[in-house]
């Protein structure tokens, strides 16, 4: 069985490309899965230990969903079926899979969604190795592990018109892969009584 990996419903919009609002129709027909409970770097706000998550097969069906729009159109009993088979497979198998999403229609996961796969695995490495709360440091608010630096800082600073490449060259200590980590996890964790940005397009 596949291990559980952690994701919050907006991490899963923000990877996928697709506006929030589809994810939680998702969970709202129960085809995604929830389960609650925490991730490292998101201990701020009234819910950081009871955050609603879900597994990676989120990001696969919300890409795949976005792909096939408007070409295949699946019930929501084989929505959830879909989701069980994608459930079944781990992220590197995942990137590889083919599932038969209706009779005689076989979807290539990773030729409609391996870009969002793709990224989610780079985001999953970066954010476990390099995105923290940290008791006593800027408040708890989220860091760049061993810094000062707030994922929020790093979203702020692209929203001003800064590039990654001029931030990572400020911190050559730091790899790029931090801060990209940084920039998803801002948008997708936005500090109470901050607007939400709208998921970034995953042509």
């Amino acid at each position: 069985m596949p291990s559980t990996i952690n994701l919050t419903p907006r991490e899963v919009a923000e990877l996928a490309g697709v506006p929030k609002r589809n994810v939680e129709k998702a969970i709202e027909e129960k085809v995604l899965s929830v389960h609650v409970g925490k991730i490292a770097g998101a201990h701020f706000g009234k819910s950081a230990d009871a955050r609603r998550l879900l597994g990676v097969e989120s990001v696969a069906y919300a890409a795949l969903m976005r792909r096939l729009n408007g070409l295949v159109s699946l019930t929501v009993p084989g929505k959830r079926k879909l989701v069980k088979a994608l459930a079944s497979l781990d992220l590197s198998r995942l990137k590889s899979a083919k599932i038969e999403i209706a009779p005689s229609v076989t979807a290539d996961i990773g030729e409609l969604a391996g870009d969002a796969l793709e990224r989610t695995d780079r985001y999953l490495s970066a954010r476990d190795a390099w995105i923290a709360s940290v008791a006593g440091i800027k408040g708890g608010l989220p860091v760049i592990k061993g810094t000062r630096i707030t994922v929020h800082s790093v979203e702020s600073r692209l929203s001003h018109g800064d590039s990654l490449d001029d931030i990572a060259a400020e911190n050559p200590d730091l790899p790029r892969e931090a801060f990209e980590a940084a920039v998803l996890f801002a948008r997708a964790n936005p500090l109470p009584g901050r607007p939400t940005t709208i998921a970034r397009s995953a042509a």
